[in-house]
């Protein structure tokens, strides 16, 4: 009886599991909902990257992100959210429900990955990862700069986040050396 009652509840156990991790992915509109609230909150704006599995520049993103004189930076003026899009056939469950038409709604469906927006705690879109012309609205099409690397990204990368945060110009440069030193 008692080994029955093991089985029982092992089986138990991974069906829960295994119906978690089915329903751990949440939709796109949540995410940003999310963190968007918790923004407003924190009194910071929120960075949503999209970014799949497979893709080496989404993690190189990730990495100089995550550095850790570089995090702490990150952390003090925005909630970071990841989107998965673009997934392989065999890795589609990884994706956020809604993910991509979300890119799409912002511009982002041709653009390549990494592709990140900039958002108010209200939701308002506040830029992008599309270098524009100056004076261009954010409707215009532009070129995705996705993780920067060149000077020239660099530099629109630490001008979006002096537009849409209270970093200062020391962190800025911090920030901006550490996306240029290629680790």
């Amino acid at each position: 009886m008692k080994r029955l009652f093991n089985w029982a509840s092992l089986c138990l156990l991974f069906f829960f599991t295994a119906t978690h991790a089915q329903q751990a992915v949440k939709p796109a509109s949540e995410v940003l909902k999310e963190a968007c609230r918790q923004a407003g909150k924190e009194k910071k704006n929120v960075i949503i990257i999209f970014h799949a599995s497979w893709c080496h520049w989404c993690h190189e993103m990730d990495a100089r992100m995550n550095q850790k004189e570089c995090k702490p930076l990150f952390d003090k003026s925005y909630v970071v959210r990841h989107l998965v899009v673009q997934e392989a056939d065999d890795k589609k469950h990884l994706e956020n429900p809604g993910a991509a038409e979300m890119m799409k709604q912002f511009n982002g469906d041709r653009q390549g990955i990494p592709y990140w927006l900039v958002f108010d705690k209200n939701g308002k879109l506040l830029a992008d990862s599309q270098e524009r012309p100056e004076g261009a609205s954010l409707s215009e099409k532009g070129s995705n700069i996705g993780c920067p690397g060149t000077p020239q990204e660099i530099a629109y990368f630490t001008k979006v986040l002096k537009q849409t945060s209270a970093l200062n110009d020391t962190e800025l440069a911090l920030i901006g050396r550490l996306f240029a030193n290629k680790q």
